[in-house]
């Protein structure tokens, strides 16, 4: 027999938490909720923060709403899955993190104040180094930097943690530098037609590429999501140009599209 839907005037996380309670009922749930593990279901919770990252990007506020919606999901299905194996529930997530922001901010909650935000930064970093001896299972510096995080993400966590012992470069000159050297590695290997070794200079191209965003303060991934969208609004006036005069890019050569294509950079300048 059918679930009841949990009554709508319960408040809406205990709603939530109960439906996600149902779906995973062995006795009537879904089948497709009743199959998923933490691995398959990891997937979508990193899309689903994309798609956050992405309603933000758009200030779209009314899909960034939808969207946490969905982020939050997932929590509830991780959660939901470890209590079920009696490793936790949502509330022990909920009061971890709640007691991580209190401990991370004695500034807020208790009497340590700092001179700024680049001593508060500082000591943000203490605490969490001091959170991660206290797990007592970290051999090197390096070791919970997440192997899963996005290749330019990781890039920038690895070199900001070797940073804080001073396996740094001083400036942005030296960054600039390596880039160069970098380039002309990769060069070398495209022209000697080795592309394994050619793969193997690109990541190092991208790794300094990342080094030089965290000289800079920048982040990598937003840098590059601009760059992608820029490309595709580019892109988008090429095919809408073409299109107006019975055209399209596949019946149009590099030399037509080239001209379209500044065109649509000066359009953007003139709109500045």
């Amino acid at each position: 027999m059918p679930f009841e839907p949990p009554a709508p005037q319960l408040p809406p996380l205990d709603r939530l938490l109960e439906i996600m309670a149902r779906l995973r009922d062995p006795d009537g749930g879904c089948p497709w909720d009743l199959e998923q593990t933490f691995a398959t279901i990891a997937p979508y919770t990193v899309e689903e923060a994309y798609e956050v990252a992405d309603a933000i990007e758009r200030n779209d506020l009314g899909d960034l709403k939808e969207e946490l919606g969905d982020l939050l999901l997932q929590v509830v299905f991780h959660s939901r899955m470890a209590e079920e194996q009696g490793a936790f529930a949502f509330d022990d997530v909920a009061a971890a993190i709640a007691d991580k922001m209190i401990r991370r901010h004695p500034h807020v909650f208790a009497t340590t104040s700092y001179a700024d935000v680049v001593e508060q930064t500082a000591a943000w970093e203490t605490l969490k180094a001091q959170e991660r001896a206290a797990k007592n299972r970290v051999a090197s510096l390096l070791d919970d930097v997440p192997a899963s995080l996005p290749g330019l993400t990781r890039a920038v966590k690895l070199t900001r943690r070797a940073a804080r012992v001073g396996f740094d470069w001083p400036s942005t000159d030296e960054v600039l530098a390596k880039l160069r050297e970098e380039l002309e590695e990769l060069q070398v290997e495209i022209d000697a037609g080795d592309l394994p070794k050619a793969r193997a200079e690109l990541g190092d191209l991208l790794f300094v590429c990342a080094n030089l965003a965290r000289k800079l303060d920048v982040d990598p991934e937003d840098s590059l999501r601009a760059a992608n969208a820029k490309f595709a609004r580019r892109f988008g006036h090429i095919e809408k140009a073409l299109a107006e005069q019975g055209s399209s890019p596949e019946q149009s050569d590099l030399a037509e599209m080239d001209a379209l294509w500044d065109e649509a950079k000066a359009l953007e300048r003139k709109a500045l």
